[in-house]
């Protein structure tokens, strides 16, 4: 099982909120996004401690193959890790965007697109974000909102709260709202398309750059009734969030000891630890202690995993 040092970002946007909710010191300010786990070239996650400190995810993927991947996920991505995970504080309003899907991200940037989810693990009074449309639009009257700045009319707000859940398929336009903290689950992507940015400058004062014609032929114009993705919390069991070509997450929230059976899976699982303190087992006998921030990836040949709980522990699973 492994720990990797967190890779964190200071970005117009970022808060305060990161480095004391994994309980880490830097003086770095304005993290707005902590990348547990990444493949994503040039910011490939390094091993915190443990025999294989210091590799690379793509060390450990070149060594280990299917035993860290599972058969079908090293068939399907090869050396690549195939999740992105993070952790977002917005102190300001993050930019409205879209993600193009497999097809037309692998036409335009030769990379893989884009489905994420967003579990909110804090957020402020009176946070907010944004999702999908509230009404029908056409590209073209799409395109003017953004000329007259009336795209946010166009678009579903919703009030969060600690626990609320979005699934973001490619294609859906969505924006974080101030207040926000959330754990990210996302393909292994960078690629984003930024819509509308309230006009904001960068720091040396110029308007950041928009993809307007870009986002037209990469948004699903579809109308849905809800954005939002429901669910009933349960202790001491596995309750599914999501489940889709891209990633299969579920919620744990443990007041005593729980054994995990792996065996069928042929995946590798990555555990969040969203708050609460214990400890993991696999069944090679290799033990970690999790808490509150921290993310643990488990190879695809563990069979199963025991958990101990100091106090009470919520995790986000999630496989392919």
């Amino acid at each position: 099982m492994y720990k990797f040092r967190p890779i964190l970002k200071s970005l117009i946007w970022g808060g305060e909120k990161i480095a004391p909710y994994k309980g880490i010191e830097t003086d770095m300010k304005a993290i707005g996004e902590s990348w547990e786990i990444s493949g994503v070239k040039g910011n490939e996650s390094v091993v915190a401690g443990g025999a294989d400190d210091g590799m690379t995810i793509p060390e450990l993927i070149a060594r280990d193959k299917e035993q860290l991947l599972g058969k079908a996920n090293f068939d399907r991505f090869g050396m690549e890790f195939p999740l992105l995970i993070k952790f977002i504080d917005a102190r300001q309003d993050l930019s409205i965007q879209v993600h193009p899907d497999d097809a037309l991200a692998w036409e335009r940037h030769q990379s893989k697109g884009k489905t994420e989810m967003w579990y909110v693990v804090d957020a402020d009074n009176g946070a907010r974000l944004r999702s999908g449309f509230a009404k029908q639009v056409t590209p073209d009257e799409y395109e003017q909102s953004i000329a007259d700045n009336t795209i946010t009319d166009l678009l579903k707000e919703y009030d969060i709260h600690k626990g609320d859940l979005f699934f973001l398929p490619a294609g859906r336009i969505h924006s974080i709202g101030a207040g926000a903290f959330i754990a990210e689950i996302q393909q292994t992507s960078n690629i984003t398309y930024r819509i509308y940015d309230f006009n904001r400058l960068d720091d040396k004062g110029n308007p950041r750059e928009l993809h307007t014609e870009l986002s037209k032929d990469a948004i699903d114009y579809t109308v849905l009734p809800d954005y939002r993705t429901y669910y009933e919390a349960r202790n001491d069991e596995r309750v599914p969030l999501v489940s889709c070509d891209y990633f299969t997450t579920s919620l744990l929230k443990l007041t005593k000891t729980y054994e995990m059976p792996l065996a069928e899976l042929d995946s590798f699982v990555i555990l969040i630890c969203t708050a609460g303190s214990g400890s993991v087992t696999d069944s090679k006998g290799n033990c970690v202690e999790i808490r509150q921030g921290e993310s643990v990836l488990v190879p695809a040949d563990v069979e199963s995993l025991k958990f101990d709980v100091n106090e009470k522990l919520e995790l986000l699973t999630s496989w392919i």
